[in-house]
């Protein structure tokens, strides 16, 4: 099996929250962008969460994001995956979060988007490794059914925390 690679992070100017996935799906590195998936809930949440009707081209999305002060990227640089579950990932490598925090002053809360996410920070990263950042974990927004993933609404209303951090 191959190694795959993560994307870029997305930042603006002047980032107060940082949402980190696990390692994008293979339809995302595929369109090579985030939550590339039509299924998936990130996209949905993100405009409901600021009453956005939703935008479709890619680049409006991100644009969208750098306006409300919110980057993506994902704690893993590197794996070795077959599919796009996370419970596939094998022989990970992190990213250099470390340098994004340092080159991102305002930021003031790190969200692990599900549970690989959030275990691979907390292994590689730490949790309390950047004083005055908080780092939560919240509901995947992955469309892949299981006994913790919560439907659309009740992950809107878990998501909504990142809009007192910004």
């Amino acid at each position: 099996m191959e190694r795959i690679f993560g994307l870029e992070p997305v930042a603006g100017e002047d980032v107060r929250v940082l949402i980190l996935g696990s390692m994008p799906s293979v339809e995302s590195l595929g369109k090579q962008e985030y939550y590339g998936n039509k299924r998936n809930h990130f996209w949905k949440i993100m405009f409901m969460l600021f009453d956005q009707s939703e935008l479709t081209n890619y680049g409006d999305r991100i644009s969208f994001l750098k306006e409300k002060n919110i980057a993506l990227w994902d704690v893993l640089y590197s794996c070795i995956r077959e599919g796009s579950l996370d419970s596939n990932i094998k022989n990970e490598e992190p990213n250099e979060i470390e340098d994004c925090v340092k080159n991102n002053p305002g930021l003031r809360l790190i969200v692990c988007n599900g549970t690989k996410s959030y275990k691979s920070y907390q292994k590689y990263i730490g949790l309390n490794r950047f004083p005055g950042v908080e780092v939560i974990k919240l509901p995947s927004t992955s469309p892949v059914p299981g006994k913790y993933n919560k439907t659309l609404e009740g992950k809107l209303q878990e998501w909504k925390i990142i809009k007192e951090y910004l």
